[in-house]
């Protein structure tokens, strides 16, 4: 079992920067991927980033690619997801998402945390 608790979510300017956070509580964190989703009002859940055991990491496409890094740090069993130049229309809850899969961490993650507000206004 994994518990996942994310912060730093908040509300912010287009062209501001947020970090959020994911504390994942696992004896067991290093052989795990992680990752971040969003959902936006009136939207599906989307996938957004996503990093690996072995380093790796993925992005949803260009609409965050440049914009978002995410990273890991395994001593504090945190992922983290970096967000700059923020625009109005990554406004969304931000999920944070575990699974020993990379695949299903990507797609159909096993865990997820209770989700963070990011509001970025105009």
């Amino acid at each position: 079992q994994v518990q996942l608790v994310e912060s730093g979510g908040g509300l912010v300017q287009a062209g501001g920067s947020l970090r959020l956070s994911c504390a994942a509580s696992t004896r067991t964190f290093s052989s795990i991927t992680m990752g971040w989703f969003r959902q936006a009002p009136g939207k599906e859940r989307e996938f957004v980033a996503a990093f690996s055991r072995s380093g790796s990491s993925a992005y949803s496409g260009d609409s965050v690619k440049g914009r978002f890094t995410i990273s890991r740090d395994n001593a504090k069993n945190t992922v983290y997801l970096e967000m700059h130049s923020l625009k109005p229309e990554d406004t969304a809850v931000y999920y944070c998402a575990a699974d020993p899969n990379w695949l299903a961490v990507r797609r159909n993650p096993t865990y997820w945390g209770q989700g963070t507000q990011v509001t970025v206004s105009s």
